[in-house]
C-alpha cells in the first residue's frame, strides 16, 4: 500500500477512537455510578482521569517520536490504547475503570501530536489542505457524535460497550500500521531532558486537573487550591527552564517563527472560545427553552455539520485567497454568529440554534483549518514532532480554560450550574466566548498573504512512487 494512504487510513481510525472517547462517556456516568454503588461525583473521575493523562504524556510525545521513531511510538500508543479500551470495558469497579482510564489517556496524548507528526510528514506545506478533509473527521465529527452514540449503546446495550467499540478499529489500524507505514526519526541532539519532564509534566497535569474539577467541586475546594497555583507555578519554572536549556524536552522557541506562533495564540483561544460556547449554549438551551438534557446536547450537533463543510470550503479558498484573507474574515464572522447565540429570543428558536451552530462551525472551523495549515509551512520536518506538541499542548488547555471560563462566569452572574431557569448568566459566558474568538483576529492577521506554493520542480521521485514503478 502506498504509504501516504495508509498514514491517512491509521490517523484517522486512531484519532476517531480517541476524540469519541474524549465525550461518548459522559452520559453514561450516572448509569456507572448507579451499578459500581457510587456517588455521580466519584464517577466524575473517570473522565477527568482521562483528561489528566492525557495531559500528562502530551510533553514528552515529540521526544518519544523523534527519539524512537513516530510509526514505532504511535503504534505503541494504539495498540496500548485499544488495549487499554479493553480493560474499562472489562472493569468490574470504579477503581479498575479509573486506572484503565489513565492509561488510556497517557496513550491518547501520544496519539495525537505522533499521529500529526507523521500525516504532516507524509505531505508537504503545499498538499496539505487536502487533509483538512481528514483532520476534520477525528477533531470535529467524532467529538460531537460522543454523547448521542454514548446514550444510545448505554441505553440499549450496556455501558461496557462504550469502551468495546474500540476495540477492533484499533486491532485492525495497527495491523495496518505496521505493513503500510514508514519509519522516520529525528536527530534529537541529545539526552533526555529530565529537568523539564518534571516540572511540564507535573505543571499540565495540575493545571488540567484544577481547571476540570474547579466548575464542579468549587474554585475554593481544598485540591483545586493546591492544584491551580502549584500547576502555574511550575508552569513558569518549565518555560524558564525550556528556553535555556540545550536540548530543552519542548521547543518553545519555534515560537520565535511569527507564523508559527500566530498560529498556536489562535489555537489557544479558538479552543477556548469553541469549548466554552459547546458548554454553556445547552445550559442556556434548557434554561430558555426547557429541554431535555438529550435535545441540548444535539442542539449543538450541527456545529460539527458545519465543520465539515469548512473542510471543503477551506480547501478550496486557500490557495485563492491565502491564510489572512482567508481566516480575518472568517474570525470576525464566527465573533458575530457567537454574540447572536447569546441574542434573547435565539435560544428560543429551535430553527435559529441549528443554522447558528451549523454557522460556528462553518466559518470557525474554516479560520482554524486555514491557520492551522498555514501555520506548520515553514516548519522543517525535524523539528516538526516537538511543533505540533507544543501546538497541541496549547490547544488542550485552550479548552479546558475555556470551560473554566464560561464556568465562572456562569457562577458569578447567579447561574446554579445548569439548574437557574434564568438565561441572563449563561448569555454572558457566550459573549466571554466570543470575546475570545474576537482576540483571534489579531493573531490571523499575522498570517502570511500567499498560501504555501508548491516546490519549482521535482527532478526525484518519491520513494512510494519508485516502488510503485
Amino acid at each position: 500500500m502506498n504509504p501516504r494512504i495508509a498514514v491517512v487510513i491509521v490517523y484517522t481510525a486512531a484519532m476517531c477512537m480517541n476524540g469519541l472517547d474524549s465525550t461518548i462517556v459522559n452520559p453514561a456516568l450516572l448509569t456507572i455510578a448507579r451499578d459500581f454503588g457510587e456517588p455521580v461525583s466519584a464517577a466524575n473521575t473517570v473522565e477527568v482521569a482521562f483528561l489528566v493523562a492525557l495531559a500528562v504524556a502530551l510533553p514528552v510525545a515529540g521526544w518519544l517520536g523523534d527519539r524512537f521513531g513516530t510509526k514505532r511510538v504511535f503504534l505503541g500508543a494504539l495498540a496500548v490504547f485499544t488495549a487499554a479500551s479493553a480493560a474499562c470495558g472489562l472493569s468490574q469497579g470504579l477503581t479498575a475503570l479509573v486506572l484503565a482510564r489513565v492509561v488510556q489517556g497517557v496513550a491518547g496524548g501520544l496519539l495525537t501530536p505522533v499521529g500529526m507528526t507523521l500525516l504532516f510528514r507524509a505531505f508537504p506545506p503545499h498538499e496539505r489542505m487536502k487533509l483538512s478533509k481528514v483532520l476534520i473527521v477525528p477533531t470535529a465529527l467524532m467529538p460531537a457524535l460522543g454523547p448521542p452514540l454514548g446514550g444510545f449503546l448505554t441505553e440499549h446495550f450496556s455501558w461496557h460497550w462504550l469502551f468495546f467499540v474500540n476495540v477492533p478499529i484499533g486491532a485492525a489500524a495497527v495491523l495496518l500500521g505496521v505493513v503500510g507505514l514508514r519509519e522516520e526519526k529525528a536527530d534529537v541532539g541529545g539526552g533526555f531532558d529530565l529537568r523539564g519532564f518534571l516540572l511540564a509534566t507535573p505543571a499540565l497535569g495540575l493545571l488540567t486537573y484544577a481547571l476540570g474539577f474547579g466548575p464542579a467541586h468549587g474554585w475554593t475546594s481544598p485540591s483545586v487550591v493546591v492544584a491551580g497555583p502549584l500547576g502555574l507555578v511550575l508552569l513558569v519554572a518549565g518555560c524558564v527552564h525550556l528556553l535555556r536549556a540545550k536540548n530543552p524536552l519542548l521547543e518553545l522557541r519555534l515560537l520565535a517563527d511569527k507564523v508559527f506562533a500566530s498560529a498556536t495564540v489562535l489555537a489557544l483561544v479558538t479552543s477556548a472560545g469553541l469549548m466554552g460556547v459547546l458548554f454553556a449554549f445547552p445550559l442556556l438551551y434548557q434554561a430558555a427553552l426547557g429541554a431535555s438534557a438529550l435535545d441540548a446536547g444535539l442542539s449543538v450537533f450541527p456545529e460539527a455539520l458545519g465543520l465539515m463543510l469548512a473542510s471543503q470550503v477551506a480547501d478550496r479558498l486557500m490557495p485563492k485567497l491565502g491564510p489572512r484573507l482567508l481566516a480575518v474574515p472568517a474570525l470576525l464572522l464566527a465573533t458575530g454568529v457567537f454574540a447572536a447565540l447569546a441574542v434573547p429570543g435565539a435560544a428560543e428558536s429551535a430553527w435559529a440554534v441549528r443554522g447558528l451552530m451549523f454557522c460556528v462551525g462553518l466559518v470557525l472551523g474554516t479560520a482554524v483549518l486555514t491557520v492551522q495549515i498555514a501555520g506548520f509551512a515553514d516548519v522543517p520536518p525535524p523539528a516538526m514532532g516537538g511543533a505540533m506538541a507544543l501546538f497541541t499542548i496549547v490547544r488542550t488547555l485552550g479548552g479546558a480554560l475555556g470551560i473554566a471560563a464560561t464556568a465562572a462566569v456562569i457562577a458569578a452572574s447567579g447561574g446554579a450550574h445548569g439548574q437557574d431557569t434564568d438565561p441572563g448568566p449563561y448569555r454572558a459566558a457566550i459573549l466571554v466566548t466570543a470575546g475570545l474568538v474576537a482576540l483571534g483576529v489579531f493573531a490571523a492577521l499575522r498570517m502570511p498573504k500567499e498560501a504555501p506554493a508548491p516546490p519549482p520542480f521535482d527532478d526525484e521521485p518519491r520513494e512510494e512512487e519508485a516502488v510503485a514503478a
